[in-house]
């Protein structure tokens, strides 16, 4: 009994961890007004480690044992315990898939950077694929991702011919 309690105690202090990175990770983002879409990928990416990360530290042995010992005990820290689990893989799976689809994007961030109106023969490319990444992916497809992917090109158009009249 002593040993479980210590164990919960553990399990808790993970719990309000996890839940801490949870909630970090679903803030709107502060970003720069001008940022392009790069940064979007970017995001993604990092979001993506840490929650890889996250993930790899549950599945360890020691964790892993942790949970063993006390579902043979029937704590009832476990409930938060799976429910957190289960968030942390939806997370990490978000991520992963959301930098999958941002990377086909990739090949159009140098040429919409390029400080030439050239860019503009590669709009209806990069549209027919933000189309396809908004129709295909079951995580990116909200409004609230594409409105932020949309505004940064749009930035990113703004800088660049900005960045062409200038030296124009």
């Amino acid at each position: 009994t002593e040993v479980t309690e210590k164990l919960e105690e553990v399990v808790m202090i993970w719990t309000k961890q996890i839940r801490q990175v949870l909630v970090e990770s679903e803030q709107i983002r502060r970003e720069a007004d001008d940022v392009g879409p790069s940064a979007e990928l970017e995001h993604w990416k990092s979001r993506m480690s840490s929650f890889n990360s996250l993930l790899d530290e549950i599945k360890s042995s020691r964790v892993k044992k942790i949970i063993s010992i006390l579902q043979a005990a029937r704590s009832k820290t476990l409930k938060q315990w799976k429910e957190l689990d289960g968030r942390i893989t939806i997370a990490a799976n978000e991520a992963k898939d959301n930098v999958r689809y941002l990377y086909t994007l990739d090949k159009f961030f140098g040429p919409l950077a390029s400080a030439s109106p050239v860019m503009m023969e590669h709009i209806p490319s990069l549209m027919n694929t933000v189309c396809m990444i908004y129709c295909t992916s079951p995580y990116y497809n909200t409004s609230e991702h594409m409105t932020s992917l949309f505004l940064k090109i749009t930035n990113q158009m703004i800088n660049t011919c900005k960045t062409y009249l200038c030296e124009g």
